[in-house]
């Protein structure tokens, strides 16, 4: 009874969002629970006859299986992502899920590397081989732009400007932004360029993409993350290390030098500033002493 209305909803995520298909999947998968719900339950309604009461008890049901507020909280994007697909397109008159509360969510601060360690992660990387060589200008990039690691191996050559110093990366839903990247990144992204990647056999669809394995096709996700876990445990630092952390020590060494968060937020790719927030966790002191000198009742 439902398969028009996700089929319609699959096609909108695709065509009018742009999403990946991993994110299609993940936002079928929550109308999917919620179906399997009402099936249970003796009550499949057409979209149009689900209620708020509907969607809590659904919810009070997840939160009974011991489903993390997290997951619930993911969920409940998803519905809502699908009932605002309805009202667009006039399956629904109303939104049942405008007033649905999401569950609390703890913010766990996200692993940081000092800037130090950084430097010790990419001194470990062996440089007497081509990949070696590869892998020191693909570390420095992901730090000094704050890629996430798809943008990382999908960086395109037609795509690095050295002359004014940025890179245009392609984020989710493939949106594009302008992001400045630094001398060293630069220097070691034109030595790989010039004395590595022109004696590797490029694949056909892959002549624009900049790093390459040695059958010349770009990495994949799983050996960036393989790349860093061998490079920290090489180096001594006992952290929960992945590619992100990258991303989150860039956000985080901004924030902390004095950056404008709307310009962190621009330079991440975040719709939202309350993302950004969270890639920003701010040092006590920083935060006391900006209410000693703006805050008319610390003055």
């Amino acid at each position: 009874m439902w398969e028009p209305y996700k089929k319609g909803f699959k096609a909108f995520l695709q065509l009018e969002r742009s999403l990946s298909d991993h994110s299609v999947a993940a936002y079928l998968h929550d109308v999917e629970l919620l179906t399997q719900w009402m099936q249970s339950t003796g009550q499949l309604l057409q979209p149009a006859a689900v209620e708020l009461t509907h969607l809590q008890q659904f919810l009070q049901s997840l939160a009974g299986m011991d489903i993390s507020a997290r997951s619930q909280a993911r969920i409940i994007s998803g519905l809502r992502a699908f009932f605002k697909y309805c009202l667009t397109e006039q399956i629904c008159q109303q939104n049942p899920t405008e007033l649905l509360e999401a569950p609390k969510l703890s913010r766990h601060l996200p692993e940081v590397l000092s800037y130090a360690e950084i430097e010790q992660l990419i001194a470990a990387i062996d440089l007497s081989t081509p990949e070696g060589t590869r892998n020191k200008a693909m570390l420095e990039t992901l730090y000094s732009c704050g890629l996430r690691v798809t943008e990382l191996i999908s960086l395109q050559l037609s795509h690095v400007y050295p002359e004014v110093g940025f890179v245009r990366v392609v984020g989710k839903g493939s949106k594009e932004r302008l992001v400045p990247i630094g001398r060293d990144a630069l220097k070691y992204l034109a030595l790989y360029r010039d004395t590595v990647r022109p004696h590797l056999p490029v694949q056909r669809g892959e002549e624009d993409i900049v790093f390459l394995n040695r059958r010349g096709r770009r990495l994949s996700r799983v050996y960036v993350f393989l790349l860093i876990k061998d490079l920290v445990a090489r180096a001594g630092i006992e952290k929960n290390i992945s590619p992100h952390t990258f991303r989150h020590s860039f956000a985080t060494h901004l924030v902390e030098g004095g950056a404008d968060l709307r310009a962190v937020q621009e330079m991440l790719g975040h719709e939202s500033i309350t993302t950004t927030e969270i890639y920003t966790h701010l040092d006590r002191d920083y935060l006391r002493e900006t209410l000693q000198r703006f805050h008319p009742a610390f003055k």
